[in-house]
């Protein structure tokens, strides 16, 4: 099922975009803020954001600004603005569509499955995993953190991916080694902790801070926790 983070101040709007979105097959997940929005976004990933533009503190054009860095999702921008310029201006920052208010349900699902149908076709293009300003490219097989490049081996760049898609679970090293090096490796269980140590310190000397992420669980292997 296909997710939107919907990204909007007013919870009215907020509860009137779900209920226009969610018979249609996709889940909604509603931010009162451009930074809580943000927050979602570096830690999950997401279909399609649909950004309200008049917003407090970080508005709209910000906001899009921001995903733009992290992110190459799908945005709609919502508002009541309808000036030629305001169109423009959201374009440049990096949206894909532009829907004023008040607009019909019928026009937000045609844009929003034109919009799906659109990047369909190309999301094979780049396949990114961000966490807290780490980002891997499983296209071009590159690991940066806050946009430096590290030199990861093929077992630590298997390892990260592993553990970033799969926050929070417990990998003992038996799975990890049959993940890895498939199911009939002959390979020392320790050799995963050597992987995990070289990995660990590549990932400490850019300045990530591992120690808070990538736990190891005594007597069973290692885990990465999503919210340090």
């Amino acid at each position: 099922m296909k997710t939107v983070l919907l990204i909007d101040d007013e919870q009215r709007m907020l509860d009137l975009l779900s209920l226009y979105i969610e018979p249609y097959g996709y889940t909604c997940i509603k931010k009162k803020s451009g930074n809580e929005g943000l927050e979602l976004l570096n830690h999950k990933s997401v279909d399609l954001v649909i950004l309200d533009i008049m917003m407090p503190e970080l508005d709209g054009w910000e906001t899009c600004e921001k995903i733009r860095k992290i992110s190459d999702v799908p945005i709609i921008m919502l508002t009541a603005r309808s000036e030629k310029e305001d169109v423009v201006k959201g374009l440049k920052k990096g949206a894909d569509d532009y829907l004023v208010k008040p607009f019909h349900e019928e026009e937000l699902i045609a844009r929003l499955e034109a919009i799906m149908r659109r990047t369909s076709r190309t999301s094979n293009s780049e396949n990114i995993i961000y966490f807290e300003g780490l980002l891997i490219n499983q296209s071009t097989y590159q690991v940066t953190y806050q946009e430096k490049e590290l030199v990861l081996t093929p077992k630590e760049y298997g390892l990260l991916g592993l553990f970033l898609e799969n926050q929070d679970k417990v990998f003992s090293r038996e799975h990890l080694l049959s993940t890895l090096w498939g199911l009939k490796a002959e390979t020392e269980d320790r050799t995963i902790d050597s992987h995990i140590r070289n990995m660990r310190e590549k990932l400490r000397k850019a300045n990530f801070p591992v120690e808070q992420y990538l736990k190891t669980v005594w007597g069973i292997g290692y885990k990465w926790v999503s919210d340090k």
